[in-house]
């Protein structure tokens, strides 16, 4: 079993660091905002240890909010972990916190807040534990923070995804609105997405103005020289953005993987998940200098490091990914979308059942290569290769090398023998890292088998694991002197990263006992990935989330428990608090102003309530007003009461009546919006709803109401027992900006008018 840690036990070599974090204005992206700076920076100083030391940090909050800090990947006592309320007291305002731990490791970490969204905003930097003994030959190194900015505050950003407007992916062009599909021939395509409630394939969620390397979307580092090898500590530290790697010049050797050192490997092109770190060993050239660039994962934009002097060795391109060729192959395939991310019953925790419903069956497969192309542009042109000259003999090189052709040439292998299970998403494994040592455990030692089914809604924007946000879960029991093995089952249509605090854990692939150990996975759309770890020494909660900082903020965490009395230092600190934080109420909010007629939507969510006025008034006085709450039941289904308010007399404000309303809203199969309710009167109403995007910022839209009162209540003159109203608009909506449209649409009651629409 692998025990490639050093044991805990403080010694005498203490190095002692103090960061201060702060709000600043800064300039990241064209435009002065408020952030947050540690010790005056973004990113914060890079922290340097060396393996089997002790640490000493202070950290002074001269903010006016809580904040925190976590040290992403370090194995340290559970009470210096750094989530506030879970394992540490958060630092407050004018607080100076003070951390130690012992240093059981060597490699490339980080640290960053973990407090609400404040890590988008600033707050994170690097370090570097230097290993007792020197493993690996290179001259220097450069530690190489990636990260993204956006010039909102966060917390308006996750406001506004909430909202379900496809405003991020049209800025930044990667939105697929109905001409682009059908100009493709993917019509049938979409139509089966629709008809699973789903938009259409997705990769990120957020506009960036900006991808950052070390702080600024361009690096220059010219006082390395020709012909001298530098070592890169890469580490992920952005919000929400994967990125794949490529390097100018001769390939790099990839030798560490989340901090551990794997079997040296000749790799470019490499993808590197959200809090991922990995370390190369790359040659200067003799004449020029070489790109290093992190390009998005969705293709919206890259940011670049130059090594050395001279001219410029460019990084190979990474092509941007082909959405609607992905949907269109997507929708070849026995695949079940859509798996909720709310259950109608939250206790009642059926993985397995889910996992049998949803996802990928594996029948009827289509041409992988296309796909992988579709997704991630063409392979790196050298040949993924481990380094026999490294820490290796010649013959177990060989055997590597044979290893990596055969992992290269597998899925061609298995489409041309006909093998189903293949994915598009095949490139994004974890195949080509290799523990030099063996990672396998003991086969005596009991196991105990976990399943995660990673759950999400696009729409509302919930995130969760077996359809239960961390809001509505219990704890993950784990218990000591046990393996316990999860696996992830991913059935949503986004990468989740997925990290585990206070642990290292066995990354299943290809290489079964030199199976790597990472602490952060990235597990691709509709696959599974299986990790293991040991129960041991460790006592106390842990949090264990997503790291997409809006996915874990909307609900996709867990707290991982060894079942211990917790710290009495916590006392004060109720772990509900961290738990509320993924359930806050957020508000969006609609008014459209237009000749005819005007209508104001405003609505306030959590992930199970929603509160909700409408009010509409027409040009010939006539006004309809209504307040209503909703209770998700599951993802699609709501039940609703409320009171509605309108003018009795047509096209006079001078009476009115007010009516109690209940009901349920449903969202039917190819994303068609369903009320139906009845009110006190026992009048029954069904309408319809829908809004298509067909151009790029042009979306169509058209709604149908049906009411009749059957005269159960009101009576009426004459022989009529029976009345009915119907009302019906279309329209169309031209997106200005993010909070401002264009709009034109016409209504049975109040004819043709055109006007603004805003949201806020």
């Amino acid at each position: 079993m692998f025990s490639g840690f050093t044991s805990a036990h403080a010694q005498t070599d203490t190095a002692t660091y103090h960061l201060t974090i702060q709000k600043e204005m800064v300039n990241k992206a064209g435009k002065e905002v408020m952030g947050m700076t540690l010790n005056g920076g973004i990113p914060g100083p890079t922290l340097t240890f060396t393996e089997g030391g002790y640490a000493v940090i202070y950290v002074k909050n001269e903010m006016d909010v809580e904040t925190s800090i976590h040290w992403h990947g370090l194995l340290l006592p559970n009470f210096y972990d750094g989530v506030p309320y879970l394992t540490t007291p958060p630092i407050e305002p004018g607080h100076t916190q003070k951390y130690e731990f012992p240093l059981r490791q060597s490699g490339t970490y980080w640290y960053h807040s973990h407090t609400m969204l404040q890590e988008q905003t600033g707050v994170y930097g690097s370090i570097v534990i230097q290993p007792k003994e020197k493993t690996l030959e290179y001259d220097k190194e450069l530690v190489v923070v990636l990260s993204d900015w956006t010039n909102e505050k966060p917390n308006n950003v996750l406001r506004f995804l909430r909202g379900g407007t496809e405003w991020y992916n049209i800025k930044k062009g990667t939105a697929t609105p109905l001409n682009q599909v059908i100009a493709r021939g993917g019509l049938g395509a979409r139509m089966n997405f629709w008809r699973q409630r789903m938009e259409g394939a997705d990769i990120a969620d957020i506009y960036y103005p900006a991808f950052l390397t070390n702080g600024g979307e361009v690096q220059e580092y010219p006082d390395f020289n020709p012909g001298e090898k530098v070592r890169l500590r890469v580490i992920n530290g952005a919000a929400s953005t994967s990125f794949w790697m490529t390097f100018g010049g001769e390939d790099p050797v990839l030798v560490s993987a989340d901090g551990l050192d794997v079997v040296p490997v000749v790799h470019n092109k490499t993808f590197i998940g959200v809090a991922e770190t990995y370390d190369f060993i790359v040659t200067i050239p003799q004449n020029g200098k070489i790109e290093f660039r992190s390009t998005a994962q969705d293709g919206s934009g890259q940011t670049s490091a130059f090594l050395g002097k001279g001219s410029v060795v460019s990084a190979p391109d990474v092509p941007r990914p082909d959405k609607i060729g992905m949907m269109m192959q997507m929708a070849k395939m026995d695949m079940k979308m859509g798996a909720p991310a709310l259950k109608f019953n939250p206790k009642k925790d059926e993985p397995y059942k889910m996992m049998e419903k949803w996802g990928m069956h594996m029948k009827g497969m289509a041409d992988m290569s296309k796909m992988d192309e579709m997704q991630h542009g063409e392979h790196s042109t050298a040949p993924k290769k481990e380094m026999g000259a490294m820490n290796m003999g010649k013959d177990t090189a060989m055997a590597n090398h044979n290893m990596a052709d055969m992992n290269m040439s597998g899925a061609e292998d298995m489409k041309m023998e006909g093998m189903q299970g293949m994915s598009m998403f095949s490139e994004y494994n974890y195949d080509y890292l290799k523990s030099p040592e063996k990672t396998n455990y003991s086969k005596d030692l009991p196991v105990k088998e976990v399943l995660l089914n990673l759950t999400g809604n696009m729409q509302r924007y919930i995130w969760s694991m077996n359809g239960i946000p961390l809001s509505e879960t219990d704890k993950i029991k784990i218990n000591s002197g046990e393996v316990t093995r999860m696996t992830f089952n991913n059935l949503t249509m986004m990468h989740h990263p997925m990290h585990l605090h206070g642990h290292f854990f066995r990354v299943i692939n290809e290489n079964g006992e030199y199976s790597p150990l990472k602490h952060t996975v990235n597990v691709p759309p509709m696959q599974k990935i299986t990790i293991e770890f040991y129960g041991s020494e460790e006592t106390g909660d842990w949090f264990f989330h997503c790291h997409i900082l809006y996915h874990m903020m909307s609900g996709m965490a867990r707290i991982v428990s060894y079942d211990t009395p917790r710290d009495p230092r916590l006392d004060e600190y109720p772990v509900s608090k961290i738990i509320e934080e993924t359930n806050h109420y957020y508000s969006f909010n609609m008014l459209d102003a237009a000749s005819h007629m005007s209508t104001l939507n405003l609505m306030t969510a959590n992930i199970r309530n929603q509160f909700n006025l409408t009010a509409e008034f027409g040009w010939n006085n006539n006004l309809e007003a209504e307040f209503t709450y909703e209770r998700y039941l599951y993802d699609y289904l709501t039940v609703f009461a409320g009171v509605n308010i309108e003018n009795s007399v047509p096209e006079s404000l001078d009476e009115m009546s007010t009516t109690a309303v209940a009901g349920i809203r449903f969202l039917t199969p190819y994303l068609f919006s369903l009320d139906a309710r009845i009110d006190n009167e026992l009048r029954p109403r069904i309408s319809l709803g829908r809004s298509v995007m067909v151009f790029p910022k042009v979306s169509v839209f058209g709604y149908y109401e049906y009411q009749a009162d059957l005269g159960l209540v009101n009576d009426f003159q004459g022989n009529t027992n029976y009345s009915d109203e119907v009302v019906w608009s279309a329209g169309a909506e031209y997106i200005l900006s993010r909070n401002f449209s264009i709009m034109g649409s016409y209504d049975n009651r109040f004819g043709a008018g055109g006007g603004l629409s805003i949201r806020f």
